[in-house]
């Protein structure tokens, strides 16, 4: 059993690196850095230092002479400079250390580890308070065939209306921050639109009302409902948004994207849920349908990232039906407010990575 828990294949996953960054320039969305991992390094240190100045004004006031105040000082230096060849070499796993260690793909997004700066240049996306309801505006490029997908995403997300952009040869060409500021004065909160080429989605703007940012995203697949095996039938509750695996300041800031689309409180009747995973920068979107049943005598017992049995749920088993659209994304720049011609000033622009390890999400 030993040798089985460790037989775990090396993925890309699995031997992700990250940028080696101190604690002021680790908030940066181009910097790949795991946040969570960056706050336990300040907390850690903060705690260190606390330590430190505790044990320094102890020392100070047990030795009254001086001579002995500076001898407890080199010794207390010498102490705490040991431990740092053991703390450096631990950072250091071999490949194999690294297949072994549990699997991050699965765990949750925690927007509560979003650093200041971040929040400060974001505001209106990284509010203390909770999110208002989501009003969103859809529309295609001009001359555009995708009606029929404008209508499934009318479907996807709650509270969004589709409205035709005119293509008419007399009738004024509306840019996108002319449909923003008029989507602004009817209260809506967010503008999505579709790009296509020879007919197909191939891209999708999203922008966040009043003032920006816009984000670009690429459509690399799209699969309507209705031609999945097994399909179920939408229905118009609101789903639960799961969040999963954005884990850099890049990858919050897309997560909280996602989080103004939904409103914040699910209803829990209708047992959708849309997931919203990111794995190796591509975003996949699914909607299912769930329900509670109980274990079958043939089914195995539900294994954690461990290797061992979960416990507390040994009786109850989940089904699954998806419902579609199957949608998978890639974030491919990030602008600076509503800009006149896109691509003008941005605050994230994703180039040619040449190290496969390394991810901004």
């Amino acid at each position: 059993e030993e040798r089985l828990k460790q037989n775990i294949p090396l993925t890309l996953d699995r031997k992700r690196v990250w940028d080696e960054v101190d604690r002021d320039t680790g908030d940066g969305l181009g910097v790949s850095v795991d946040v969570a991992r960056l706050k336990r390094q300040k907390l850690e240190e903060d705690e260190a230092a606390a330590q430190e100045r505790e044990e320094r004004a102890n020392s100070t006031d047990a030795s009254g002479d001086e001579g002995d105040s500076m001898i407890d000082s080199a010794s207390d230096s010498e102490d705490r400079s040991q431990p740092a060849p053991s703390q450096k070499s631990r950072g250091k796993r071999t490949a194999t250390e690294r297949a072994t260690s549990p699997v991050h793909s699965t765990t949750s997004t925690n927007l509560d580890l979003t650093p200041e700066t971040l929040a400060l240049r974001f505001p209106t996306l990284f509010n203390a308070e909770p999110p208002p309801t989501p009003k969103i505006l859809i529309t295609t490029s001009l001359n555009s065939n995708l009606h029929k997908e404008a209508h499934l995403l009318t479907n996807l997300f709650p509270f969004s209306t589709y409205i035709p952009r005119s293509s008419h040869r007399y009738s004024h060409k509306f840019s996108i921050r002319e449909i923003s500021s008029f989507a602004t004065n009817r209260k809506y909160t967010s503008v999505i639109v579709l790009k296509e080429d020879q007919k197909k989605l191939t891209g999708l703007i999203v922008v966040h009302l009043p003032h920006g940012p816009t984000f670009h995203f690429s459509v690399s697949s799209w699969v309507e409902g209705k031609k999945l095996p097994g399909h179920g039938r939408p229905t118009e509750h609101i789903p639960e948004l799961i969040l999963n695996n954005f884990r850099t300041p890049l990858g919050l800031l897309t997560a909280h994207l996602f989080r103004s689309l939904f409103p914040p409180q699910p209803e829990l009747q209708g047992r959708q849920t849309l997931t919203v995973h990111n794995q190796r920068d591509y975003i996949f979107m699914r909607r299912h349908r769930y329900v509670f049943r109980e274990k079958r005598a043939t089914e195995k017992s539900v294994i954690g990232p461990d290797g061992k049995e979960v416990k507390g749920v040994e009786g109850i088993r989940v089904g699954l039906q998806e419902i579609g659209p199957r949608l998978t994304l890639k974030l491919r720049r990030v602008d600076k407010g509503i800009q006149r011609a896109s691509g003008q000033e941005w605050e994230w622009k994703g180039g040619i990575e040449k190290v496969r390890t390394k991810f901004q999400l």
